[in-house]
């Protein structure tokens, strides 16, 4: 079997996302965290969540711009979906990504 690659900060090269938009769809414990790690690094991003969540202000009060996730999806580069497993389901996450989305 084959050893794990451990990947540490100088295996990274934040300049690959340089120029690009990130989409964070989800604003939980896993959606927050990557939204502002990215946003401290200096990446372009927005926060993508449906019309009268919770975390929508939340999100605006730590700086972060937030659009549906329509809007979020529809101008981001690159689209990070972190939102609970039966959350995706309910909403036909994925299948929306697939009609809306040029990829």
């Amino acid at each position: 079997m084959a050893q794990a690659r451990i990947f540490y900060q100088q295996d990274c090269d934040i300049n690959v996302l340089k120029g690009k938009r990130v989409a964070i769809i989800g604003y939980g414990s896993q959606g927050h965290a990557h939204a502002l790690n990215l946003k401290e690094s200096g990446v372009d991003v927005v926060v993508g969540l449906y019309e009268g969540s919770k975390s929508w202000a939340k999100a605006e009060q730590q700086g972060l711009t937030v659009m549906t996730t329509e809007e979020a999806a529809k101008t981001s580069d690159i689209i990070m979906i972190l939102i609970p497993d039966e959350k995706q389901a309910a909403q036909n996450i994925f299948l929306f990504f697939i009609i809306f989305i040029k990829l």
